[in-house]
Parts: C-alpha cells; sequence; structure tokens
C-alpha cells in the first residue's frame, strides 16, 4: 500500500457539486497514433483453435485448456456471436508463451458469471511455473487480449476475512508485458471496499522494465448499467505500473469503496478513481484520443486518481473529452474529474472538460448496436 497523506489530500480538496447526466454511449473514439508494439498480432496462424465450427464445440473446459497451452489462440464456433461461460478461471502459465494472444474475433464474449476472475496472469505465482530468478521483472509471457469481451467477472478476494489488494474482477496481470486491443469490458466487479484494491475490468502489476500497458481503441462499461464497479478505480487500477490510454471509451464506472487511502478511522478505504486508479512512485498515464464520461467516485478521481509518492510521474491528456465525472470527496482544482500528485502539473493539451463529445469524435457507434456483441 502507497500511503498518502491525508492531510496534503484536504489540503487539496473540496467538495464538488452534483454532477450532471450525459447519455453518450459509444465504442472506440478518436485519432491518436498508434504505437507499433500497441497493434492487433496476425493470428492467422493461431497455435490453438478453441471449438470446432460449432457453438456447442466452444466450452469453458475448451478455452481454459487453450490457455494453459499458451501461444496465439483463436475461436471456431461459428458465424454467431458467442458467450462461453466460464465454470474455471483461465490461467497463463508462464513457459507457454514467450508471446500469448488471445482473439476473439469480435464474436466471442467471456463470462465470469458474477462468480469468477475471467483470467488470470501472474509471473510470481509458482503454481504458474517460475521461469527467471527475477519474477517481477521479466520480459515474458508477453499477453495480447484482442477483439474479444469481457463481462460478469467477478473477484472478491478475500483472505481469512480481510480484503486483499489483488483487484482484477475479469483479468488480473502481473509480469512480463501485456496489452488490449480492440476489447469491452461489461459489468465486471471486484471488492467493493478496501484502501488499494481495484480495477473492475483489469489490474496490473510488474510490467518488465517498467514499459506501459497499452489500452487501444477499448471500451470500459460504454453504456448505462454495463460499468465495471470496485472499491477504487473502476474499469482500470495498478500501483507502480503505467498505462498508455489510445483511442478508448471509459464510461458508467464506479469507485464504490469509502474512507480514501490510507483509510479514514473507522471506515474500510476506498472510493477513488472512478475510470482509471494509479498509484505508486515512478510510473506515468498518458490517455489520448479517448472520451471518459459519466464515472464516479465516493472520494477522490472521479475520472481519474493518480498519485505518485515520490511525485516522479506524469500525467499527459490530448486530444481527449472528459465530462460528468464526478468526485464526491476531493478533487485537484480545477479539475472536478481528476485528483493528481506528481511531477509538476498534468500536461493537458487539446482536450475539453464538462461538455460532451460530439458524434463525429467517435462515430455514432452505440453501445447496443455492436455487431457481434449485443
Amino acid at each position: 500500500m502507497w500511503l498518502i497523506q491525508r492531510t496534503l489530500i484536504l489540503a487539496l480538496c473540496f467538495v464538488p457539486p452534483a454532477p450532471q447526466i450525459a447519455t453518450a454511449a459509444g465504442r472506440t473514439c478518436g485519432g491518436c497514433a498508434i504505437p507499433s508494439e500497441a497493434m492487433a498480432v496476425d493470428t492467422s496462424n493461431p497455435d490453438h483453435v478453441v471449438g470446432t465450427g460449432t457453438p456447442e464445440s466452444c466450452t469453458s473446459q475448451a478455452f481454459v485448456q487453450a490457455v494453459a497451452q499458451g501461444g496465439i489462440i483463436t475461436f471456431d464456433c461459428g458465424p454467431d456471436p458467442l458467450t462461453i461461460t466460464l465454470t474455471a478461471t483461465a490461467k497463463i502459465f508462464n513457459n507457454t508463451g514467450p508471446e500469448i494472444v488471445i482473439d476473439g474475433g469480435g464474436l466471442v464474449t467471456l463470462s465470469g458469471n458474477g462468480e469468477r476472475r475471467i483470467l488470470y496472469m501472474n509471473t510470481c505465482d509458482p503454481d504458474l511455473v517460475w521461469t527467471t530468478p527475477h519474477c517481477q521483472n521479466q520480459d515474458h509471457p508477453r499477453l495480447t487480449l484482442q477483439d474479444i469481451r469481457f463481462v460478469n467477472g467477478h473477484h472478491e478476494g478475500l483472505v481469512n476475512g480481510q480484503n486483499n489488494t489483488d483487484g482484477g474482477g475479469a483479468v488480473f496481470v502481473r509480469g512480463g508485458r501485456f496489452k488490449v486491443v480492440n476489447c469491452r469490458f461489461e459489468s465486471n466487479w471486484c471488492e467493493e471496499v478496501g484502501p488499494d484494491v481495484g480495477g473492475a475490468a483489469v489490474r496490473v502489476f510488474s510490467q518488465y522494465d517498467d514499459q506501459p500497458v497499452y489500452i487501444v481503441n477499448s471500451t470500459f462499461g460504454g453504456a448505462p448499467g454495463r460499468g465495471n464497479v470496485c472499491s477504487n478505480g473502476g474499469a482500470l487500477s495498478s500501483i507502480g505500473v503505467s498505462f498508455t490510454v489510445l483511442n478508448s471509451i471509459v464510461s458508467y464506472n464506479r469507485a464504490v469503496g469509502w474512507g480514501a487511502n490510507p483509510s479514514d478511522p473507522g471506515t474500510p478505504g476506498g472510493g477513488s478513481g472512478g475510470a482509471i486508479y494509479n498509484d505508486g512512485n515512478t510510473f506515468t498515464l498518458t490517455v489520448c484520443g479517448s472520451r471518459i464520461h459519466d464515472n464516479s467516485a465516493n472520494e477522490g478521481g472521479g475520472a481519474i486518481f493518480f498519485v505518485s509518492n515520490d511525485t516522479s510521474g506524469t500525467l499527459e491528456i490530448d486530444d481527449s473529452f472528459i465530462w460528468d465525472c464526478p468526485s464526491d470527496g476531493f478533487w485537484t482544482p480545477p479539475y472536478q474529474w481528476l485528483f493528481y500528485i506528481g511531477l509538476g502539473d498534468p500536461l493537458i493539451t487539446n482536450s475539453t472538460f464538462d461538455v460532451p463529445a460530439p458524434d463525429i469524435f467517435c462515430g455514432s457507434f452505440e453501445a447496443g448496436d455492436l455487431t457481434g456483441w449485443n
């Protein structure tokens, strides 16, 4: 847990007015350049294929076994959209890469059925095979999720009756490298209280050589009733890990803990980062070509909570729209959607706040009209 001095929080913050509500929802946005290392992977020659051409062949067991074998994984479930409801969490084994790709072809939804986390990767978990003596900083596995949807993932994380700090209702990653391309995360949730637990959709630790996690052309929430919910970081959460969020939508997510971090006396803690929660020392958050809206936090950072404890971390936002993301407890003026401690001021360019993005910015995609993902 990276402690935040409560006195510093109170010095920087004040209580916001009641939020207004916007109704926009969508899929991909923006036109920011995508680095080559952040692009989708060619999966035309897969190592493993889930299914044999029919929906019935695409089972939870087939998917979990394919993930355990690693490599490039695709699906052959027929021409129509399909939801695979998992009866067990799929786990990445660290000696099955180094490249691991899960490609849903725009047709496959993975569901945790409100009972379990969907995907787990941890280079420091001995049950998943240690492959180096420095598990917290190794360049593999390199995991890519692309053209796939994650729904109803659930991680409660109770250890001896107490909430641990895992988070990651849909996806948990520690170590190696990780990126998300053309994916959707909807209605996932994790621990509802706790000072440093977070990431109902995605929780990440320990990326190789502090390289960023890329989130590209992806949607987290996207419409009322589809948001992701956790104590902190309704959509994305990390400690000491950099994120680069490009041409994406993060909306209708909630940070529902209360008592902040460290926890106020008599509270369970949490409630910060309605959309994104970043904590640690030296790390970055870059948001470009994205829209972040209708998220909320009970404490600080209705859209973004960014705390670099040694003030070496940097936040950059470019060509983006952020609106209707109230922080019910505290914020960093003049941005009612942000709580920030870092190196200097946030670098914010060509961006608009408190005004909904025009349809032309993201196209007129409506969450209920996405091909294959209704």
